[in-house]
């Protein structure tokens, strides 16, 4: 990689760190550069504002003057009531070059960022790690492009492909370690759904229980069309229901019922399988009928993003491949 891809790389991860809890703007991430020496660095907080290059010129002060600005996402360069463009304060501090990872497909700035930033005669290299940008902000992307969260559909299973035995003992098929993993997949995301067969059976919390993270709980919905709502949860009565929902990111932690429903709606963009070295044999299977027409239809659908181990269990990311 490219001294400049490496920075992008870094501002990315920054921008980790707000990825569910910036809504409704993007998790973006920010380091100014000067002399080899980072001096500022930022991210997205909390609801949308302060936004990643005002916090990092913060932190820059006066030393930002003639520095790089790596930023992951093109600044913005619509002032609003909640604080003036991005690209402005870049340019009223003098920064003199800013490398960007994407352009912004919002029409308020698609563009007019850089253009006002050359305008101002800062130098300016863009879409320089288009691809790892936009998969950090991918529930901001969604919703610009579709108007719904990023749905990630988590499943742990036995090697064998059942969530439960025939009984509907279910705790626990991972290990601890794995199912540590599952509560930081529940802390990155701003909504989690369950169907009405499992809220009845566990009537579970999925609140995040990890030590200093506590507080990014996701809201919590149940897929159901009959009963009434739980107190504290929103409803849905169908997979489609999630379209207009402001959620950037929803994860669906089961049943069965609820994660065939949305495979079957095409509604999945990524696959958590957790899968435990153990066989259970005539238990309760993962997925019910997810519409499948013919086998060659099942081909090509998902493509592998990432493969790790948690003591004996084994976790497979999978992204959907749109278009097919």
């Amino acid at each position: 990689m490219s001294l400049d891809q490496r920075l992008i790389a870094v501002a990315i991860a920054l921008g980790g760190r707000s990825c569910a809890l910036s809504q409704p703007n993007p998790n973006v991430g920010c380091v100014i550069v000067k002399a080899g020496r980072i001096i500022g660095r930022g991210w997205t907080q909390p609801g949308g504002r302060p936004h990643a290059e005002a916090m990092a010129l913060a932190e820059a002060g006066a030393e930002a003057h003639g520095a790089t600005a790596y930023v992951s996402l093109e600044p913005c360069a619509h002032a609003s009531p909640r604080g003036p463009s991005c690209a402005g304060l870049l340019t009223i501090a003098g920064i003199a070059r800013v490398v960007i990872g994407r352009t912004d497909p919002d029409p308020r700035t698609n563009g007019k960022g850089i253009a006002a930033l050359k305008a101002a005669g800062v130098s300016v290299d863009s879409d320089v790690m288009v691809d790892a940008a936009s998969a950090s902000m991918a529930g901001w992307l969604m919703q610009m492009a579709q108007k719904r969260p990023f749905i990630t559909l988590k499943l742990a299973t036995s090697l064998d492909g059942c969530i439960a035995t025939v009984s509907g003992q279910s705790q626990w098929i991972t290990s601890e370690a794995a199912r540590a993993h599952g509560h930081v997949m529940r802390s990155r995301s701003n909504l989690i759904i369950i169907g009405r067969g499992t809220y009845d059976a566990d009537t579970p919390k999925l609140d995040v229980r990890l030590a200093g993270v506590e507080a990014r709980s996701p809201v919590r919905a149940i897929l159901s069309t009959k009963g009434e709502t739980p107190q504290g949860w929103e409803r849905l009565d169908r997979p489609e229901a999630i379209i207009g929902h402001s959620a950037h990111y929803a994860l669906i932690e089961g049943g069965a019922g609820a994660a065939s429903a949305f495979l079957k709606c095409n509604l999945v963009d990524r696959l958590l399988l957790y899968r435990a070295p153990i066989l259970i044999g005539g238990g309760k299977r993962c997925l019910g009928d997810i519409g499948l027409e013919s086998l060659a239809h099942a081909h090509g659908c998902w493509r592998l993003h990432d493969a790790r181990k948690f003591g004996d269990d084994r976790l497979e990311v999978y992204d959907r491949v749109r278009g097919v």
